[in-house]
């Protein structure tokens, strides 16, 4: 039997919330390209479209614990991540890097057996990922463009997995979107740097620095335009196929209300973590769920 370790995990259960399971939430948009193209439900897209999707569950995962890795020294004297796996002694360091190489083996494997390009794609998020924990996490700008190609590219993996085209509308609603996603997180941290107590967990971010919260929402403004403008078009561009009645066209209300709901938990300072934001919020859920299920009927042209 495995000894616990100080703070009472075992190895095991270490591992796993190293991992940062709850974070896998994100790469569900791998489901996008082939939902938008009406054919998630095929047998020959909805295999290789979850295959996507664990192969970033794993990849993410490895940048997590590399990312744990890294900051381990700065996590310990922090209020909420000393409580992380590595950061607590759960983990070695060393063990937490042969785990992280497997995984990223792993991840690498999975999606070159599902396609190639599948594993360009999925080389391409960790060498992003990688860049991004290892030397461009503090520099402005840059880092809030690699963490929207972040989401950018879990969306392209969805189409590249089963070799659907990717129309140059999805393109722009994911990665505006994603810019969108990016700079509220930005936007809430620094918020909560500024106007919360001194050792919030926010403060530490050195790249917070170089912005200001009226140029973060000049950001996420201008994102959140662009990508509602981009989602219209698409969504009639989607509404040509045959269908009874206009549901893609219809779609578009919900998802304005979604983004204008989200930017309400921006504005408050609670997007820090895109996936709780949402979770948590009972209206956007509900709003979600009546988006896709308008959308997915005009896009399988029902």
């Amino acid at each position: 039997m495995l000894n616990a370790t100080r703070s009472g995990r075992s190895l095991p259960v270490a591992l796993v919330a190293a991992m940062r399971p709850r974070q896998w939430l994100k790469n569900v948009l791998v489901f996008a390209a082939p939902l938008a193209a009406g054919s998630l439900f095929e047998r020959s897209v909805i295999v290789p479209t979850l295959g996507a999707f664990i192969a970033f569950c794993l990849i993410s995962s490895s940048t997590y614990l590399i990312n744990d890795i890294r900051d381990v020294d700065a996590d310990r004297n922090h209020p909420a991540k000393c409580n992380r796996p590595i950061a607590s002694g759960d983990l070695k360091p060393m063990v937490a890097t042969v785990f992280s190489v497997v995984l990223a083996l792993a991840a690498l494997a999975l999606s070159w057996w599902i396609r190639p390009e599948l594993a360009g794609v999925v080389a391409i998020y960790f060498l992003f990922t990688l860049s991004y924990s290892l030397f461009l996490k503090h520099e402005p700008v840059i880092e809030l463009a690699l963490l929207a190609m972040g989401f950018l590219l879990r969306a392209i993996a969805g189409g590249v997995a089963s070799s659907l085209p990717i129309s140059q509308w999805f393109l722009i609603v994911a990665g505006f979107g994603s810019l969108f996603m990016a700079a509220g997180k930005r936007f809430s941290e620094l918020d909560r740097a500024l106007n919360g107590s001194a050792d919030s967990p926010s403060a530490k971010r050195a790249s917070l620095a170089g912005y200001s919260l009226g140029y973060l929402r000049f950001v996420w403004g201008i994102a959140a335009a662009v990508t509602i403008v981009a989602y219209c078009l698409w969504a009639f561009e989607v509404g040509q196929a045959p269908s009874t009645w206009p549901w893609a066209q219809w779609s578009v209300l919900p998802f304005v209300l979604a983004i204008l709901r989200y930017g309400v938990a921006i504005d408050r300072g609670q997007a820090e973590a895109p996936e709780d934001a949402v979770l948590h919020d009972k209206a956007l859920l509900t709003i979600g769920a009546i988006w896709l299920f308008l959308f997915s009927l005009g896009a399988l042209g029902l």
